[in-house]
Protein backbone atom coordinates (compact mmCIF):
# COMPACT_ATOMS: atom_id res chain seq x y z
CA UNK A 1 0.00 0.00 0.00
CA UNK A 2 2.89 2.27 1.21
CA UNK A 3 4.63 1.32 -2.68
CA UNK A 4 1.35 2.51 -4.06
CA UNK A 5 0.82 5.70 -2.61
CA UNK A 6 4.46 7.02 -3.25
CA UNK A 7 4.12 5.67 -6.67
CA UNK A 8 1.08 7.97 -6.55
CA UNK A 9 2.64 10.48 -5.29
CA UNK A 10 5.69 10.63 -7.49
CA UNK A 11 3.43 10.22 -10.98
CA UNK A 12 1.29 13.52 -9.79
CA UNK A 13 4.53 15.10 -8.79
CA UNK A 14 5.82 14.37 -12.09
CA UNK A 15 3.03 15.27 -14.15
CA UNK A 16 2.31 18.75 -12.04
CA UNK A 17 6.19 20.02 -12.66
CA UNK A 18 5.45 18.82 -16.62
CA UNK A 19 2.21 21.05 -16.63
CA UNK A 20 4.42 23.76 -15.25
CA UNK A 21 7.29 23.29 -17.98
CA UNK A 22 4.56 23.80 -20.28
CA UNK A 23 2.85 26.70 -18.97
CA UNK A 24 6.71 28.86 -18.49
CA UNK A 25 7.33 27.49 -22.01
CA UNK A 26 4.17 28.81 -23.51
CA UNK A 27 4.27 32.23 -21.16
CA UNK A 28 8.10 32.16 -22.64
CA UNK A 29 7.03 31.46 -26.82
CA UNK A 30 4.17 34.35 -26.19
CA UNK A 31 6.81 36.99 -25.09
CA UNK A 32 10.07 38.50 -26.98
CA UNK A 33 12.72 39.74 -24.48
CA UNK A 34 14.76 42.28 -25.44
CA UNK A 35 17.55 43.96 -23.48
CA UNK A 36 18.27 47.77 -22.97
CA UNK A 37 21.18 49.31 -21.14
CA UNK A 38 20.72 53.14 -20.43
CA UNK A 39 22.59 55.59 -18.23
CA UNK A 40 19.77 55.85 -15.67
CA UNK A 41 21.78 57.59 -13.11
CA UNK A 42 25.36 59.45 -13.29
CA UNK A 43 26.27 62.88 -15.50
CA UNK A 44 24.11 62.06 -18.50
CA UNK A 45 21.03 60.43 -16.65
CA UNK A 46 18.98 62.98 -18.14
CA UNK A 47 20.06 61.10 -21.55
CA UNK A 48 18.85 57.25 -20.09
CA UNK A 49 15.55 58.13 -18.35
CA UNK A 50 13.93 59.81 -21.46
CA UNK A 51 15.01 57.33 -23.79
CA UNK A 52 13.85 54.41 -21.51
CA UNK A 53 10.83 56.56 -21.04
CA UNK A 54 9.99 56.82 -24.67
CA UNK A 55 11.12 52.93 -25.37
CA UNK A 56 8.10 52.33 -22.80
CA UNK A 57 6.01 54.17 -24.25
CA UNK A 58 6.28 52.21 -27.41
CA UNK A 59 6.24 48.90 -26.06
CA UNK A 60 2.88 49.55 -24.06
CA UNK A 61 1.42 50.80 -27.37
CA UNK A 62 2.45 47.70 -29.26
CA UNK A 63 1.77 45.82 -26.91
CA UNK A 64 -2.08 47.44 -26.62
CA UNK A 65 -2.38 46.55 -30.23
CA UNK A 66 -1.68 43.08 -29.57
CA UNK A 67 2.01 42.74 -29.92
CA UNK A 68 4.02 41.43 -32.53
CA UNK A 69 2.61 38.43 -34.47
CA UNK A 70 0.63 38.37 -31.21
CA UNK A 71 3.69 38.35 -28.67
CA UNK A 72 3.97 40.70 -26.04
CA UNK A 73 7.33 42.87 -25.98
CA UNK A 74 9.25 42.59 -22.58
CA UNK A 75 12.22 44.86 -21.99
CA UNK A 76 15.02 43.97 -19.43
CA UNK A 77 16.54 47.35 -18.32
CA UNK A 78 20.17 47.66 -17.00
CA UNK A 79 21.61 51.19 -15.92
CA UNK A 80 25.60 51.65 -16.72
CA UNK A 81 25.69 55.00 -15.14
CA UNK A 82 27.04 56.20 -18.65
CA UNK A 83 30.28 54.51 -17.23
CA UNK A 84 31.82 52.38 -20.47
CA UNK A 85 33.04 49.07 -17.88
CA UNK A 86 29.66 48.90 -16.47
CA UNK A 87 28.04 48.87 -19.69
CA UNK A 88 30.21 45.66 -20.64
CA UNK A 89 29.06 44.31 -17.23
CA UNK A 90 25.23 45.02 -18.01
CA UNK A 91 25.62 43.82 -21.80
CA UNK A 92 27.43 40.51 -19.78
CA UNK A 93 24.49 40.34 -17.79
CA UNK A 94 21.74 40.36 -19.82
CA UNK A 95 23.25 38.08 -22.79
CA UNK A 96 24.27 35.07 -20.44
CA UNK A 97 22.03 35.51 -17.05
CA UNK A 98 18.62 37.07 -19.30
CA UNK A 99 19.50 35.64 -23.26
CA UNK A 100 18.83 38.19 -24.54
CA UNK A 101 19.40 38.50 -28.35
CA UNK A 102 18.46 41.97 -29.14
CA UNK A 103 20.14 45.28 -26.63
CA UNK A 104 19.09 48.77 -27.07
CA UNK A 105 21.82 51.04 -25.69
CA UNK A 106 23.69 52.69 -24.35
CA UNK A 107 23.27 55.98 -24.54
CA UNK A 108 27.08 57.94 -25.00
CA UNK A 109 29.36 56.58 -27.66
CA UNK A 110 31.84 55.75 -25.04
CA UNK A 111 29.23 53.42 -23.73
CA UNK A 112 28.26 51.87 -26.94
CA UNK A 113 32.11 51.43 -28.29
CA UNK A 114 32.96 49.08 -24.96
CA UNK A 115 30.23 46.63 -25.92
CA UNK A 116 29.76 46.77 -29.82
CA UNK A 117 32.41 44.63 -30.36
CA UNK A 118 30.92 42.10 -27.75
CA UNK A 119 27.66 42.09 -29.63
CA UNK A 120 29.01 41.98 -33.00
CA UNK A 121 31.27 38.63 -32.05
CA UNK A 122 28.29 37.52 -29.95
CA UNK A 123 25.84 37.75 -33.30
CA UNK A 124 23.82 39.92 -30.74
CA UNK A 125 21.73 42.95 -32.51
CA UNK A 126 22.95 46.19 -30.82
CA UNK A 127 20.29 49.66 -31.91
CA UNK A 128 22.38 52.17 -30.41
CA UNK A 129 19.53 55.41 -29.99
CA UNK A 130 21.99 58.14 -29.65
CA UNK A 131 25.58 57.33 -30.25
CA UNK A 132 26.68 59.64 -33.15
CA UNK A 133 30.61 58.25 -33.64
CA UNK A 134 30.86 57.14 -37.10
CA UNK A 135 33.14 53.98 -35.48
CA UNK A 136 30.39 52.02 -33.94
CA UNK A 137 28.86 50.71 -36.70
CA UNK A 138 31.96 49.68 -38.56
CA UNK A 139 32.40 46.83 -36.00
CA UNK A 140 29.91 44.80 -38.02
CA UNK A 141 26.64 44.32 -39.38
CA UNK A 142 25.27 43.39 -35.94
CA UNK A 143 25.39 46.77 -34.76
CA UNK A 144 22.61 49.74 -35.99
CA UNK A 145 21.79 53.05 -34.42
CA UNK A 146 18.61 55.36 -34.70
CA UNK A 147 20.59 58.68 -34.68
CA UNK A 148 22.59 60.20 -36.99
CA UNK A 149 26.67 60.36 -37.11
CA UNK A 150 28.80 63.09 -35.58
CA UNK A 151 30.17 63.79 -39.36
CA UNK A 152 26.77 64.49 -40.73
CA UNK A 153 26.14 66.71 -37.55
CA UNK A 154 29.74 68.68 -37.16
CA UNK A 155 28.68 69.56 -40.58
CA UNK A 156 25.01 70.88 -39.83
CA UNK A 157 26.51 73.02 -37.11
CA UNK A 158 29.21 74.68 -39.29
CA UNK A 159 26.32 74.82 -42.42
CA UNK A 160 23.84 76.41 -40.18
CA UNK A 161 26.47 79.45 -39.04
CA UNK A 162 27.61 80.17 -41.88
CA UNK A 163 24.33 79.78 -44.04
CA UNK A 164 21.91 80.76 -41.31
CA UNK A 165 23.39 83.10 -39.07
CA UNK A 166 25.54 84.52 -41.87
CA UNK A 167 28.60 84.51 -39.52
CA UNK A 168 32.31 83.55 -40.87
CA UNK A 169 34.60 83.76 -37.31
CA UNK A 170 33.68 80.99 -35.28
CA UNK A 171 35.59 79.75 -32.41
CA UNK A 172 35.51 76.20 -30.56
CA UNK A 173 36.07 74.96 -27.07
CA UNK A 174 35.88 71.38 -26.73
CA UNK A 175 37.02 68.04 -24.17
CA UNK A 176 39.87 66.56 -25.65
CA UNK A 177 39.42 63.72 -24.24
CA UNK A 178 36.34 62.53 -25.77
CA UNK A 179 35.30 61.15 -29.07
CA UNK A 180 31.97 62.64 -29.51
CA UNK A 181 32.92 66.70 -28.69
CA UNK A 182 36.63 66.01 -31.06
CA UNK A 183 34.40 64.68 -34.23
CA UNK A 184 31.52 67.39 -33.85
CA UNK A 185 35.07 69.90 -34.14
CA UNK A 186 36.73 68.52 -36.72
CA UNK A 187 33.74 68.21 -38.75
CA UNK A 188 32.39 71.56 -37.58
CA UNK A 189 35.59 72.97 -38.68
CA UNK A 190 35.73 71.97 -41.94
CA UNK A 191 32.30 72.70 -42.77
CA UNK A 192 32.91 76.57 -41.53
CA UNK A 193 36.33 76.62 -43.66
CA UNK A 194 34.07 75.29 -46.61
CA UNK A 195 31.72 77.93 -46.50
CA UNK A 196 34.23 80.67 -46.66
CA UNK A 197 34.74 80.77 -42.72
CA UNK A 198 37.83 80.61 -40.24
CA UNK A 199 38.13 79.30 -37.21
CA UNK A 200 39.74 81.93 -35.22
CA UNK A 201 40.20 80.24 -32.09
CA UNK A 202 40.04 76.41 -30.87
CA UNK A 203 40.98 75.79 -27.06
CA UNK A 204 40.65 72.62 -25.44
CA UNK A 205 39.47 71.49 -21.61
CA UNK A 206 40.21 67.96 -20.10
CA UNK A 207 36.68 65.62 -19.36
CA UNK A 208 35.35 66.68 -15.84
CA UNK A 209 36.80 69.88 -15.75
CA UNK A 210 34.78 73.10 -14.27
CA UNK A 211 36.84 75.80 -14.70
CA UNK A 212 37.05 77.27 -18.29
CA UNK A 213 37.95 81.39 -17.75
CA UNK A 214 41.75 81.00 -18.98
CA UNK A 215 40.59 78.78 -22.18
CA UNK A 216 37.81 81.78 -22.25
CA UNK A 217 40.05 84.77 -21.69
CA UNK A 218 42.00 83.44 -25.13
CA UNK A 219 38.58 83.44 -27.04
CA UNK A 220 37.10 86.15 -25.69
CA UNK A 221 40.76 87.90 -27.48
CA UNK A 222 40.23 86.43 -30.65
CA UNK A 223 37.00 88.47 -31.06
CA UNK A 224 34.68 85.52 -32.93
CA UNK A 225 31.46 86.40 -34.16
CA UNK A 226 30.71 82.74 -32.66
CA UNK A 227 31.06 80.26 -30.31
CA UNK A 228 30.86 76.44 -31.14
CA UNK A 229 30.53 74.06 -27.78
CA UNK A 230 30.82 70.68 -28.97
CA UNK A 231 29.64 68.73 -25.47
CA UNK A 232 27.19 67.46 -22.97
CA UNK A 233 24.11 69.45 -21.28
CA UNK A 234 26.15 69.69 -18.04
CA UNK A 235 29.35 70.72 -19.25
CA UNK A 236 27.79 72.90 -21.49
CA UNK A 237 26.06 74.79 -19.07
CA UNK A 238 29.19 75.23 -16.86
CA UNK A 239 30.96 77.22 -19.92
CA UNK A 240 27.93 79.42 -21.34
CA UNK A 241 27.93 81.00 -17.74
CA UNK A 242 31.45 81.58 -17.44
CA UNK A 243 31.40 82.85 -20.99
CA UNK A 244 28.24 85.31 -20.72
CA UNK A 245 30.46 86.38 -17.43
CA UNK A 246 33.46 87.15 -19.57
CA UNK A 247 31.32 89.31 -21.69
CA UNK A 248 31.39 87.33 -24.59
CA UNK A 249 27.90 87.57 -26.19
CA UNK A 250 27.76 86.08 -28.91
CA UNK A 251 25.54 83.63 -30.49
CA UNK A 252 26.73 80.13 -29.19
CA UNK A 253 26.18 76.74 -31.33
CA UNK A 254 26.46 73.41 -30.15
CA UNK A 255 24.79 69.80 -31.20
CA UNK A 256 22.81 66.92 -29.70
CA UNK A 257 24.22 66.91 -26.14
CA UNK A 258 23.03 69.87 -25.57
CA UNK A 259 19.81 68.23 -25.44
CA UNK A 260 18.38 68.69 -21.64
CA UNK A 261 20.44 72.08 -21.36
CA UNK A 262 17.34 73.94 -20.58
CA UNK A 263 16.45 72.79 -17.31
CA UNK A 264 19.64 72.89 -16.46
CA UNK A 265 20.94 75.94 -17.07
CA UNK A 266 19.33 80.01 -17.09
CA UNK A 267 19.28 83.19 -19.30
CA UNK A 268 23.52 82.52 -20.13
CA UNK A 269 22.15 79.63 -23.02
CA UNK A 270 19.53 82.36 -24.88
CA UNK A 271 21.21 82.97 -27.96
CA UNK A 272 22.05 79.29 -28.30
CA UNK A 273 21.19 77.02 -31.02
CA UNK A 274 21.72 73.58 -31.54
CA UNK A 275 21.49 69.96 -33.44
CA UNK A 276 18.90 67.78 -32.60
CA UNK A 277 17.01 64.43 -34.01
CA UNK A 278 13.63 66.06 -33.75
CA UNK A 279 12.08 69.25 -32.56
CA UNK A 280 8.82 68.74 -29.89
CA UNK A 281 7.09 71.97 -31.61
CA UNK A 282 7.01 70.57 -34.93
CA UNK A 283 2.90 69.98 -37.05
CA UNK A 284 4.43 66.57 -38.23
CA UNK A 285 1.29 64.48 -37.17
CA UNK A 286 3.83 61.70 -35.83
CA UNK A 287 5.56 64.37 -33.75
CA UNK A 288 2.20 65.90 -32.03
CA UNK A 289 1.10 62.24 -31.60
CA UNK A 290 3.78 61.29 -29.93
CA UNK A 291 4.49 64.66 -28.09
CA UNK A 292 1.15 64.37 -26.74
CA UNK A 293 1.12 60.40 -25.70
CA UNK A 294 4.35 60.83 -23.39
CA UNK A 295 3.13 64.29 -21.89
CA UNK A 296 0.12 62.26 -21.20
CA UNK A 297 1.91 59.43 -19.20
CA UNK A 298 5.02 61.86 -18.00
CA UNK A 299 3.73 65.01 -17.53
CA UNK A 300 6.82 66.74 -19.27
CA UNK A 301 7.76 67.56 -23.35
CA UNK A 302 9.77 64.85 -24.58
CA UNK A 303 13.53 65.50 -25.48
CA UNK A 304 15.19 63.91 -28.68
CA UNK A 305 16.35 61.08 -26.44
CA UNK A 306 12.78 60.49 -25.92
CA UNK A 307 11.81 60.41 -29.55
CA UNK A 308 14.58 58.35 -30.42
CA UNK A 309 14.11 55.79 -27.83
CA UNK A 310 10.72 55.39 -29.19
CA UNK A 311 11.70 55.30 -32.66
CA UNK A 312 14.11 52.55 -31.54
CA UNK A 313 11.71 50.47 -30.19
CA UNK A 314 9.30 51.01 -33.57
CA UNK A 315 12.23 50.22 -35.80
CA UNK A 316 13.07 46.84 -34.12
CA UNK A 317 9.62 46.19 -33.97
CA UNK A 318 8.77 47.00 -37.82
CA UNK A 319 11.70 44.40 -38.35
CA UNK A 320 10.55 41.79 -35.81
CA UNK A 321 6.86 41.52 -37.94
CA UNK A 322 8.62 40.05 -40.92
CA UNK A 323 11.83 37.85 -38.68
CA UNK A 324 12.21 35.10 -36.09
CA UNK A 325 12.83 36.75 -33.03
CA UNK A 326 14.92 34.07 -31.53
CA UNK A 327 17.72 34.37 -34.83
CA UNK A 328 19.48 36.91 -34.58
CA UNK A 329 20.74 37.06 -38.16
CA UNK A 330 16.76 36.45 -39.04
CA UNK A 331 16.56 40.08 -36.97
CA UNK A 332 19.27 41.67 -38.53
CA UNK A 333 18.53 41.14 -41.87
CA UNK A 334 15.06 42.31 -41.37
CA UNK A 335 16.20 45.35 -39.67
CA UNK A 336 18.70 46.12 -42.26
CA UNK A 337 16.05 46.75 -44.91
CA UNK A 338 13.33 48.67 -42.42
CA UNK A 339 12.46 51.74 -44.59
CA UNK A 340 9.29 54.57 -43.07
CA UNK A 341 8.98 57.16 -41.40
CA UNK A 342 9.20 57.74 -37.79
CA UNK A 343 9.30 60.40 -35.14
CA UNK A 344 12.76 61.45 -36.09
CA UNK A 345 11.97 62.14 -39.46
CA UNK A 346 12.17 59.70 -42.61
CA UNK A 347 14.95 57.07 -42.82
CA UNK A 348 16.23 54.18 -44.25
CA UNK A 349 19.84 52.43 -43.11
CA UNK A 350 22.90 52.59 -45.40
CA UNK A 351 25.20 50.04 -46.12
CA UNK A 352 26.79 50.57 -42.73
CA UNK A 353 23.88 50.81 -41.16
CA UNK A 354 23.75 54.46 -40.16
CA UNK A 355 20.19 55.88 -40.53
CA UNK A 356 19.87 58.33 -44.11
CA UNK A 357 18.40 61.54 -42.14
CA UNK A 358 17.64 64.93 -41.86
CA UNK A 359 18.88 67.09 -38.39
CA UNK A 360 16.83 70.03 -37.28
CA UNK A 361 18.27 73.39 -35.70
CA UNK A 362 16.52 74.57 -32.58
CA UNK A 363 17.07 77.70 -30.94
CA UNK A 364 16.54 78.41 -27.12
CA UNK A 365 14.24 80.82 -26.27
CA UNK A 366 12.36 82.15 -23.10
CA UNK A 367 8.16 81.69 -23.14
CA UNK A 368 5.81 84.33 -21.93
CA UNK A 369 6.31 81.62 -18.72
CA UNK A 370 9.88 82.83 -17.98
CA UNK A 371 10.45 79.09 -18.69
CA UNK A 372 13.48 78.49 -21.38
CA UNK A 373 12.84 76.12 -24.38
CA UNK A 374 14.10 74.56 -27.83
CA UNK A 375 11.99 75.63 -30.75
CA UNK A 376 12.27 74.44 -34.36
CA UNK A 377 15.01 76.81 -36.20
CA UNK A 378 15.05 75.29 -39.59
CA UNK A 379 15.66 71.19 -41.23
CA UNK A 380 19.37 70.90 -43.00
CA UNK A 381 19.69 67.96 -45.04
CA UNK A 382 21.99 65.19 -45.83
Amino acid sequence: MKSTVMKGTALFAFALTALLLIGCAKKESDTIKIGGVFSLSGPVAVYGVECRQGIDLAIEEINAAGGINGKMIEMITEDDEGNPEKTVNAYKKLTTKDRVNVIIGSMTSGCCSAMASLAQNQKVVMIAPAATAPEITQVGDYIFRTCFIDPFQGTVGGRFVIENLGLKKAAVLYDIGNDYSVGLYENFKKAVEAGGGTIVSAESYATGDKDFNAQLTKIKNAQPEVVYLPDYYATVALIAKQLRAQGINTPIVGADGWDGVVTNAGDEVLNGFYSNHYAADSTDPKVVNFVKAYKAKYNSAPVSFAALGYDSMYLLKDALLTADPSDSASVRDALANVSGSYVTGQLHFDDTRNPVKSAVMVEIVKGADGVLAPVYKTTINP
